[in-house]
C-alpha cells in the first residue's frame, strides 16, 4: 500500500513545477482595406474586421485599444531586449471609432499599413483596458 501511495503523489509534484502555457492575450482580426468613398481612398485610415464582432453594439469594448501589424522583413535587424536579431517588424496603431452596422472597426496606426497588408492578420491587444 505504501508504494502506491507515493506513486500516486509524484504526479502532483511533478505537476506543479511544469510551466503551463500561456493563452494569446490579442482578439484576431482582418484588414480589409482603406476608408474610402466612391472615388477616393484615405489611406490613413484602415478598416479592420474582427472575429466575433457582428454589429456596432460589440465594438464599443475595442475602441482605444492597441493594435499591432506583425510581418516578416528581408533582413535581420537589432531588438531591444533581445540577444539575437530578428526578422519580424510590427507598425502599431489604435481603434478609433466603429465603422458601418457589421462590426467592422476603423484604426489609425503610425504608418500607414501596405497594401500588401489587406487580407491579412491584424492583432488587437487588449489593453489599455476601460473597465
Amino acid at each position: 500500500m505504501a508504494d502506491t501511495k507515493e506513486a500516486v503523489a509524484a504526479p502532483k509534484v511533478a505537476r506543479a513545477k511544469s510551466n503551463r502555457k500561456v493563452g494569446r492575450l490579442y482578439c484576431k482580426a482582418v484588414f480589409t482595406g482603406y476608408r474610402r468613398g466612391l472615388r477616393n481612398q484615405h489611406e490613413t485610415t484602415a478598416l479592420l474586421k474582427i472575429d466575433g464582432v457582428i454589429n456596432k453594439n460589440d465594438t464599443d469594448f475595442y475602441m482605444g485599444k492597441r493594435c499591432a501589424y506583425v510581418y516578416k522583413g528581408k533582413r535581420l535587424t537589432k531588438c531591444p531586449g533581445h540577444e539575437k536579431p530578428s526578422r519580424l517588424r510590427v507598425i502599431w496603431g489604435k481603434v478609433t471609432k466603429p465603422h458601418g452596422s457589421s462590426g467592422a472597426v476603423r484604426a489609425k496606426f503610425r504608418k500607414n499599413l501596405p497594401s500588401t497588408a489587406m487580407g491579412k492578420r491584424i492583432r488587437i491587444m487588449l489593453y489599455p483596458s476601460r473597465v
